[in-house]
């Protein structure tokens, strides 16, 4: 049966840690954008703090802690929460229905309206100040608010005042950011000295009981599986779809049944650990025997989570686990969740820089083999990269007539030229930078002789690498159309809506030289 991981030895720590806030760069199309005539992001901050009578600022600070202000379109974080404020819908924490409840808006809105999520974030907290017996002077006081700010969280405990300790760092420091649509909004610092009431004693947290640097704050027991069936044999990357804090919460929740091993905060690189080394976490289903599970504070879609900080904190405890259980530290055996056979996961995402990471973790950047062109994973590259697969990027564009400079594994404004100059030139995404469909498009170009199962040869490999970057999943590059060729070619046509015969003829060769 689950049981809960035991409890360890206290040790201090440092829970208001010097976080560095700084502008983020707006990336790609506004979400939550507020129609011409309604209110700005700020405006709307400033209309529900009035209205529900919390500090603006506060407010401010707990979006942007939650999700750095950015509402991801409507789309729900992993623990079901919405928009800016991130408003929940699960069975322990449901703050969307509490929202609607105080406002009276509808729930579509509070999920996809920024003005009404920001409305119903302040009316939660709001109520919780109430709760707690927040007078009109006292709620003028940000200081007052800090049970309130934790019971937002939806958690208890350390994880609580984790989540509360970030919203308190992001006032003490102040923060300026742009958010997508590129409107500024910006917190100004200010001495905080925070009334946490009874959750003073959890400023000493415990030390995690497999890596030092860690701390230690265990999954629910229903979370997780004691003990394992299989080796320790791979590492494998997520991103969390949420906040640091909310993330730690949501794997204390009961009803969340997932976890993972270690999470690790953007702003600063820490890390907590939730699932002993041991124990079987339940992040990346048929892997789950034999895997150690990272998750990385942020969004697939938004880069700026992915800090120099949080890679290189990262990075120092995947080459931790490696030492420690004997794991290769190459591509085959740390890899990302949408690489794990069985999941349809797609974190960690486009933006996670595999060739950077593995450097730092002082291991193969793409699992290469000699040719220079196969990787068991094809990472997106763009300018400031470095590393093999840009050297099979340059050596790819150079077989083809673009000029890319010195194919040196150092991607410059010659390569960038190149790439730029290729997308053109094939009718794809103009923007630089070589992700799937650039890769695939690339890998593929050449003959389109007709291959089947049983085919072998040059032709075979270059279908094999394409395939890999198509589908974001390993193909094996041996050159032999044997079963599991074939397995990914009828999963690449089925899903490109080609007929899935098995047999890759011109339509197939067309789609993938299309980079779809």
């Amino acid at each position: 049966m689950p049981r809960r991981a035991a409890a360890h030895s206290k040790v201090g720590a440092s829970v208001l840690a010097a976080l560095t806030v700084t502008a983020l760069a707006a990336t790609g199309s506004p979400a939550f954008a507020a129609p011409a005539d309604g209110p700005s992001m700020k405006q709307a901050f400033a209309r529900a703090a009035s209205k529900f009578d919390v500090p603006r600022d506060l407010l401010a600070a707990v979006g942007y802690g939650e999700t750095r202000l950015d509402g991801h379109s409507g789309r729900p974080s992993q623990a079901n929460g919405y928009g800016v404020m991130h408003l929940v819908s699960n069975p322990t924490n449901p703050t969307l229905e509490r929202a609607a409840a105080l406002t009276g808006e509808p729930l579509a809105d509070l999920r996809t309206d920024t003005a009404a999520n920001i409305l119903g974030g302040a009316a939660v907290l709001r109520s919780y100040a109430d709760k707690i017996g927040l007078d009109d002077r006292e709620r003028d006081d940000v200081n007052a608010w800090y049970p309130a700010v934790a019971r937002y969280s939806g958690s208890t405990g350390q994880a609580a005042a984790l989540y509360a300790d970030t919203v308190y760092t992001f006032l003490a420091h102040g923060l300026y950011a742009t958010v997508p649509g590129g409107e500024q909004i910006s917190v100004t610092a200010r001495p905080v000295s925070p009334q946490k009431g009874s959750l003073d004693s959890t400023d000493v947290l415990a030390q995690s009981p497999d890596y030092p640097s860690a701390l230690w704050v265990p999954a629910h027991a229903k979370n997780f599986t004691a003990g394992r069936s299989a080796k320790i044999d791979k590492v494998i990357i997520h991103v969390t779809q949420g906040s640091y804090a909310g993330s730690i919460s949501w794997f204390q929740n009961p009803t969340a049944q997932v976890s993972a091993h270690y999470v690790v905060r953007s702003s600063d690189g820490q890390i907590t650990q939730m699932v002993r080394d041991r124990d079987t976490a339940y992040h990346a289903r048929s892997q789950n025997a034999s895997a150690l599970g990272i998750e990385h504070e942020g969004f697939v879609d938004d880069p700026s989570w992915f800090t120099d900080t949080m890679y290189r904190s990262s990075a120092a405890l995947t080459k931790h686990l490696c030492d420690r259980y004997g794991i290769p530290k190459d591509r085959a055996h740390i890899i990302g969740h949408s690489e794990a056979p069985g999941n349809d996961h797609t974190d960690p995402g486009p933006y996670w820089d595999w060739t950077r990471y593995m450097q730092l973790v002082g291991g193969d950047t793409g699992g290469g083999t000699s040719d220079g062109l196969s990787f068991t994973a094809y990472a997106t590259q763009r300018s400031g990269s470095t590393g093999a697969q840009v050297k099979a990027v340059q050596q790819l564009l150079s077989e083809q007539g673009y000029v890319v400079g010195a194919v040196d594994g150092s991607f410059g404004p010659a390569t960038h030229n190149a790439v730029m100059a290729y997308q053109s030139t094939h009718r794809l995404t103009t923007d630089g930078v070589v992700g799937r469909r650039t890769w695939t498009a690339l890998l593929s170009a050449g003959p389109t002789t007709t291959l089947k199962q049983g085919a072998s040869g040059d032709g075979v490999k270059r279908l094999q690498r394409a395939l890999t970057a198509a589908l974001g999943s390993t193909v094996g590059i041996d050159g032999s159309f044997g079963p599991a060729t074939l397995t990914a070619v009828h999963s690449y046509q089925a899903s490109r809506s080609l007929t899935a015969d098995g047999i890759v003829g011109p339509g197939t060769w067309a789609a993938l030289q299309a980079g779809h």
